[in-house]
């Protein structure tokens, strides 16, 4: 800031004349490398509008579904004068927006998907890829406004891509509702650093050769696309290339070979691409459009802006003679004829077929009296070219049947990959089969009184297992568990298979001791009860225990009824994306990252559920229960081991210390007075003095009046983990 700024008279320098000035306005802005909290609160309450005791699964479960589908039906079978339908029909476009809302989902994270609707917020509404889904969203705004609460956009958008299908002649595998709208855009989500909307993909690869060196957890290639670029990697035509990036992305999608091709075609073979047009006259898009736009982006000034004149992707054409039947012509097509590299009329690279018949043109989207060429993209066109997509193809060619079937169980994935357990589905159209991507568990009909689980407790304390193993295995089998996909948790005991037994972070010999002596407690049981709730119910005790030890006399809640998964019902393939390579509340980073270990305490946090000072003081507990990985001392700031004290953020904040660097991300507390080294510590310990806001909760925690809050706060945080993915109880 100038001197002249400081000194104008004498006003407050961050003003000028009551306005902001352009200068940094925010933390952020004046402190870019700060410790952000931002993403534990993203999702704050404050932005919600429903009332608190609103049940969306109760309200859901209250509609005439069928009543609801046949409004989409005749929907799609219009056309609205200030946004026309391709063909007399909206089946494409509500496929397009249901596909590019469940499309961004990662398995890496598990972020991303259909499940919020997300896609009605920043950067996600103007993605470049996402042209015109702003038109689809506001074509089902009617039907949103005939079922309210009761019919989330999320489920809306889903159920009207499915729907779609179902018109168009495809016997759909299903439908689940049940999805939860959020209020604020996800901005803490990270899609990449790029700051130019498809930016060149070397800024997401290690090595721009190697497309499996895609940065994690990033599944599109660019900023701002789904998945890949239809014009080529980065925008240059050669479909064995682009067949590198389909199979990178869509395995991080959750997809496997069979599914890609079976989405991409089965994607294309309704409706069309646009770009009969100039893309540099679009307006701003959704975000940066001005008001009186009301929320529409990509303004086309040219013609009628909308119709023949519609401007999407740059590309122009259907894929299929008959874009609004669900039929085989995409693969008769493609196979049929040659094709040749052309430019559409926005000048985008697409395929154009070589000598085609007049009979396999499709018509013109709005005039029926003229026929247009059909066009592939160059992922399309990859589904020929690749070796192994070429194989699939040609079955699917062969096999219209098979081929019908693999998409609708695609599309039925794609649509609901994010939803978590098939417990958490809703409505009439949920399909009776357990598929593996659901994570299925079985469940258990016994039921604990508290006698019986008090008699549990004493056999797990008694069982010659210390306290801190209890403690980690319960910690360690629950802290898989992501709110973004509803993944992971302590259900299922699936620590106990592969691939999670074998995890590092688990310490697999001290994870395998613990499991052999629960084995061992199960099957001296008169009832049987579960290794999933055994495991939990051991690390309860222990930590009820450590309380008592601490002065605090407290019953921590424990709920039974988890099941435990087999190894047949595991995917060990889609689970080793959940697999931890650092957990700051054990204090452990597996190896040397980019990001700091606080940072990537902050992403673990916003997974599991929990708000800043829930992540505070399970810092604090777990510290003092001495739980760190491998038994390392590191911010164990107490003489007293095991017991449940407020120990940590006492020292933490006790100003007879000094604290050292020893290495990159190691500290040692020493006392000031005698030069002694009384402790050491992580990044993640010092970050709760060092940070302004956390060390605002710290504080709390160290007060001399708040002994038994922190206990208390604690066993309700580690209960919150605990019972993270108990869907059945909430």
């Amino acid at each position: 800031m100038s001197q002249n700024t400081q000194a104008t008279s004498g006003k407050c320098p961050f003003h000028k004349d009551g306005a902001v000035t352009n200068a940094a306005s925010s933390n952020t802005d004046w402190w870019p490398n700060a410790l952000n909290l931002d993403i534990l609160s993203q999702h704050d309450k404050k932005t919600d509008p429903m009332d608190p005791n609103f049940d969306y699964a109760k309200a859901f479960n209250s509609l005439n579904l069928e009543e609801v589908k046949q409004d989409i039906r005749e929907l799609i079978n219009s056309s609205q004068d200030w946004w026309p339908s391709d063909w007399g029909s909206y089946i494409g476009m509500f496929v397009r927006t249901a596909w590019h809302l469940a499309g961004s989902y990662r398995k890496q994270d598990g972020r991303g998907g259909a499940n919020t609707g997300n896609q009605r917020f920043a950067p996600l509404n103007s993605w470049p890829d996402n042209v015109n889904t702003d038109k689809g969203r506001r074509l089902l705004w009617p039907i949103k406004k005939k079922y309210g609460n009761k019919l989330s956009w999320g489920d809306l958008i889903v159920l009207a891509g499915t729907v779609a299908y179902e018109e168009a002649g495809l016997k759909t595998y299903g439908f689940a509702g049940g999805r939860l709208d959020i209020w604020a855009p996800e901005k803490d989500i990270y899609w990449g650093e790029e700051r130019q909307w498809l930016a060149p993909t070397e800024n997401r690869y290690a090595n721009d050769e190697d497309r499996k060196s895609l940065e994690n957890p990033l599944a599109a290639v660019q900023m701002g696309l789904i998945y890949v670029n239809p014009e080529g990697v980065d925008g240059k035509p050669d479909p064995l290339r682009t067949a590198q990036d389909m199979r990178v992305t869509f395995d991080r999608m959750g997809m496997n070979d069979e599914e890609t091709v079976a989405l991409t075609a089965g994607g294309h073979t309704v409706g069309k691409a646009h770009g009969n047009g100039k893309a540099e006259v679009l307006g701003a898009d959704v975000e940066g459009a001005d008001v009186e736009f009301q929320g529409l982006g990509w303004h086309n000034p040219e013609g009628t802006g909308n119709g023949a004149n519609t401007m999407v992707s740059g590309l122009e054409g259907a894929w299929t003679t008959h874009p609004t039947k669900w039929d085989n012509e995409f693969f008769y097509l493609l196979f049929t004829y040659d094709w040749e590299l052309t430019k559409s009329p926005a000048g985008a690279q697409q395929w154009e077929p070589v000598n085609i018949k007049e009979e396999d043109m499709p018509v013109d989207a709005h005039n029926p009296n003229v026929r247009r060429k059909p066009m592939m993209t160059d992922a399309d066109m990859a589904l020929k070219i690749d070796p192994e997509y070429r194989k699939i193809s040609e079955r699917f060619y062969k096999d219209p049947a098979y081929f019908s079937e693999v998409f609708a169980r695609a599309w039925f994935k794609l649509t609901h990959r994010d939803m978590g357990p098939k417990s958490r589905y809703l409505g009439p159209d949920v399909p009776a089969e357990d598929l593996i991507w659901q994570d299925p568990i079985p469940t258990v009909d016994y039921t604990l009184s508290e006698a019986e689980i008090d008699e549990l407790k004493a056999k797990l304390l008694n069982s010659g297992l210390t306290s801190e193993e209890l403690i980690s295995t319960a910690w360690d089998s629950a802290r898989t568990y992501r709110g973004s996909d509803f993944r992971g948790g302590a259900n299922g005991a699936r620590i106990r298979l592969a691939p999670q037994k074998d995890w590092e972070g688990n310490e697999p010999a001290r994870l395998a001791k613990v499991l052999a002596k629960l084995e061992e407690i199960q099957a001296g049981l008169a009832k049987k009860v579960s290794i999933a709730d055994l495991i939990v119910l051991g690390g309860t005790a222990a930590v009820e225990k450590a309380a008592k030890a601490a002065g605090v006399e407290v019953k921590v809640p424990f709920i039974a009824g988890r099941g435990d998964a087999t190894q047949e019902q595991t995917d060990v393939y889609s689970f080793e994306d959940l697999e931890p390579k650092h957990d700051g509340f054990r204090n452990w980073v597996k190896a040397d990252y980019v990001v700091q270990p606080e940072e990537m305490l902050l992403d673990r946090a916003q997974l599991l559920g929990l708000t800043a000072p829930e992540m505070t003081v399970l810092i604090g507990g777990m510290r003092v229960l001495g739980t760190n990985f491998g038994g390392v001392k590191h911010g164990v700031f107490t003489d007293r081991v095991g017991v449940l004290s407020n120990d940590f953020f006492v020292n933490l904040t006790d100003m007879k210390y000094n604290w050292k660097p020893t290495g990159k991300n190691s500290y040692n507390i020493v006392d000031r007075t005698t030069g002694e080294t009384k402790w050491t510590a992580t990044r993640v310990d010092l970050v709760f003095g060092s940070n302004s806001i956390l060390r605002a909760y710290a504080e709390v925690y160290a007060q001399d009046d708040n002994k038994e809050k922190f206990v208390k706060d604690f066993i309700a945080a580690w209960t919150k983990v605990m019972n993270a993915d108990r869907f059945d109880v909430k």
